[in-house]
């Protein structure tokens, strides 16, 4: 068949519409719009089809539907550069000639816009949702043809390419279009699909090459130490069969709220149960769902806490350098099996956090730092830029793309994979400008102040964003005395639902760390507590942050002979688990774990054959049991009313007392004897009268102890005491706490 194409194959007719600095710069990749140039024109000759394929040896065109071919393109410049005409402006595809390999394609540059203004301007304005719904790659159909989508915002390159196996990783091939009122570059690659590799080819406004970084808002990536984005099937994300309704709907906001009793499991997923046998690797989201998700139900637990899944490059990070904030890690499966993980976590009603880091992000070339060839996503000036503690960079969230930004990513994991709540990572480092810094090393706010304005607005946009979400909660690892954490972003508060009560967990173990001899002369460190216990909403943790870089174990930090190391932290335990206030307790700290955290090791499981350590696990189990079933132990936590001291003073005796009700009847009284000395016959002030039983006791032979009580049951007898009509004469055990109810 003869065609126009063939008829018009001079130079200067091939040429017409290119000017010779046309052809260089594209042939270079450095055109500025090279959907002007590459594609079907219009032009005086008639349709013109223009493609930059390097490497190839010969094109065709067809016609979309494949019926016909409209002719052959001539290679008009070696770099791959090839022109020809055809009749009428029509749609078409590729046939490639790769060598003596064929591809038949749809054309890249035949293809208009993908995003529409309206989409790109609310990138501008910072709109979180903008983000999830338009940045990253989402496969689609455009134009009728299947594809991949990408779009990322860079605002100050002077060229982006997506390369990726694809295209041989050829920047030349795929360069994008820019979207100049956003900043953002688009493209659309017909025959592209989920499980692609990509990156983005970044060429600065001086005209350098960045190394190929990853897709800030892809939805997957490689298995580290690969460092690749991978296109995720979105369809199957965003289509995920759910069947937690009932516990998104109905059950997890009352599981969630500052009176119910609220237990956290906090885990590092990769090394909770290693396979030893299989190179020491971790589980996969599936085999955590059979195994870890069945332990803490069992456990009495309420909600796992994950340290951050979110994908990073660094292993020994353990997650707190994240670089894939909408990605969860490779390590553990795909999303789709992250999501299948929280619908079974959900199915057997227990809740899902996860710690979420929005405060630094790692200087790795393939990453963030200096995305654009400009300080993009941090501060330009170290003193604001730059984390010299970890070695990071800080976001700059003055940015609206870059609140925008992280707003989504909180966001993501809480609408896209129904994670129940956040644990947003150091606060504190957000809060303030001079955090960790000298006289000379920081920049004061526009008000001369070291509070950090840009943050403190973040952290309540992202809270008053996470408050449209039902039942969804946001928690602050946050260690100073900042006002109003957890009060409304309507009352001039940050918006947290719960903080990290930091403080208490420093006094308290310095506390246990003391000889019981030595206690007296530190008493007020486990009371202390109470005097700001009401000043926001608590969750006590021992995370952790208190069993790495030489701080040991808990059971390591308890003084005395092997049984006292254990009747210490049994107390510590029972003190805590009545104490107003959430729980969290780190993987390994439930058994009693001598070695501290080790994240390519797995805790040390098998001493559960120890009666020691398998009757510390017991307890903790009982705890949890006991916590979620007395309303006195947690409906008022945050309520002055549901606590009283019974005895604080007693330093002599290193003996605590203390009431919790839950305001409605139900009463419970908690005494700890923080020495290894039985006390007989110990009044202690009493509530009200009546029969008490003795619900818990930490010395009880079953958990390791010596098996000294009151024998379950107790009568009330009206002698006044501290303060209180009635009172009951007690055996204190030694090292232990005891929970009496009343019934």
């Amino acid at each position: 068949m003869e065609t126009n194409m063939n008829k018009r194959t001079d130079d200067r007719s091939l040429t017409e519409g290119l000017h010779p600095l046309d052809i260089d710069a594209l042939v270079e990749a450095r055109h500025p719009d090279p959907f002007s140039k590459l594609g079907l024109h219009q032009t005086d000759t008639g349709p013109v089809v223009r493609v930059l394929l390097p490497g190839a040896t010969s094109v065709q065109v067809l016609a979309r539907d494949g019926s016909a071919p409209l002719g052959t393109l001539t290679q008009i410049h070696p770099a791959g550069l090839f022109v020809g005409f055809i009749d009428e402006m029509q749609p078409y595809r590729l046939n490639i000639d790769w060598h003596g390999t064929p591809q038949e394609v749809a054309d890249t540059y035949s293809f208009g816009p993908v995003l529409d203004e309206d989409a790109l301007n609310r990138i501008s304005w910072g709109d979180p949702y903008a983000v999830l719904e338009c940045l990253g790659s989402r496969p689609v159909v455009h134009g009728g043809v299947s594809g991949v989508r990408f779009a990322v915002w860079a605002p100050n390159a002077r060229r982006v390419s997506v390369v990726g196996d694809f295209n041989s990783w050829d920047g030349r091939r795929h360069p994008m279009r820019l979207r100049h009122n956003a900043g953002v570059w688009e493209l659309f690659v017909p025959g592209l699909g989920a499980g692609t590799r990509y990156k983005y080819e970044i060429i600065t406004r001086e005209g350098h090459a960045l190394p190929l970084k990853a897709d800030p808002c892809a939805m997957q990536s490689e298995r580290p130490p690969a460092t690749a984005s991978v296109v995720a099937d979105a369809d199957a994300i965003d289509g995920y069969s759910w069947t937690d309704s009932e516990w998104m709907n109905t059950k997890r906001g009352p599981k969630q709220t500052v009176d119910a009793p609220i237990s956290i499991y906090e885990v590092h997923a990769e090394s909770w149960l290693r396979v030893p046998e299989d190179g020491n690797r971790g589980l996969n989201w599936h085999e955590l769902a059979e195994r870890l998700i069945p332990y803490a139900k069992s456990m009495g637990f309420t909600h796992l806490e994950f340290m951050p899944v979110a994908e990073h490059p660094f292993g020994g990070s353990w997650g707190y350098q994240p670089l894939g904030q909408f990605a969860p890690s490779a390590r553990f499966g795909t999303p789709e099996q992250f999501a299948e993980f929280v619908n079974r976590a959900h199915e057997a009603e227990l809740g899902i956090i996860l710690d979420w880091v929005p405060a630094h992000f790692p200087n790795d070339a393939h990453g963030l730092y200096q995305f654009d060839g400009t300080p993009l996503y941090e501060h330009a000036d170290p003193r604001e830029g730059y984390h010299q503690d970890w070695n990071t960079m800080i976001y700059n969230l003055g940015r609206n793309e870059v609140s925008a930004f992280l707003v989504a990513s909180g966001l993501a994991w809480l609408k896209r994979y129904h994670v129940d709540g956040l644990r947003v990572d150091a606060v504190a480092s957000m809060l303030y400008r001079d955090y960790s810094r000298k006289a000379d090393e920081w920049v004061p706010n526009i008000y001369g102040g070291r509070e950090n304005l840009e943050s403190i607005a973040f952290l309540k946009r992202l809270n008053h964003e996470v408050r449209q979400i039902p039942g969804a909660i946001t928690i602050a690892e946050e260690s100073t005395a900042w006002p109003g954490v957890t009060a409304r972003v309507e009352d001039g508060g940050l918006g947290f639902d719960f903080k990290w009560n930091m403080g208490w967990m420093h006094d308290t173990l310095h506390y246990m760390e003391e000889d019981p001899v030595y206690r007296q002369y530190h008493h007020n460190m486990f009371t202390f507590g109470m005097v700001y216990a009401y000043s926001e909403r608590f969750v006590l943790p021992l995370s952790h942050d208190e069993v790495v870089h030489g701080k040991g174990s808990l059971i390591g930090k308890m003084p005395g002979d092997h049984w006292q190391k254990f009747a210490n932290l049994r107390a510590y335990l029972g003190f805590m688990w009545t104490h107003p206030g959430k729980k969290l307790l780190f993987m390994g700290g439930e058994f009693g774990q001598f070695a501290e955290f080790n994240h390519d090791a797995s805790p040390h499981w098998h001493l559960l054959d120890d009666p020691y350590h398998g009757g510390l696990q017991k307890l903790v189990r009982d705890l949890n049991k006991v916590y979620g079933a007395e309303p006195a132990l947690h409906k008022l936590d945050s309520d002055p009313r549901g606590f009283d001291w019974l005895v604080g003073d007693d330093s002599g005796n290193s003996v605590f007392a203390f009431r919790r009700t839950d305001g409605e009847g139900r009463e419970c009284v908690v005494i700890s004897n923080m020495t290894p000395v039985p006390r007989q016959g110990y009044r202690v002030g009493l509530p009200c009268g009546g029969r008490w039983t003795e619900i818990l006791n930490s010395d009880a032979s079953v958990y390791g102890g010596s098996n000294v009580g009151n024998g379950g049951v107790i009568h009330a007898e009206e002698i006044s005491s501290h303060g209180r009509e009635f009172s009951v004469a007690l055996v204190l055990p030694p090292l232990a706490t005891i929970v009496l109810r009343l019934d």
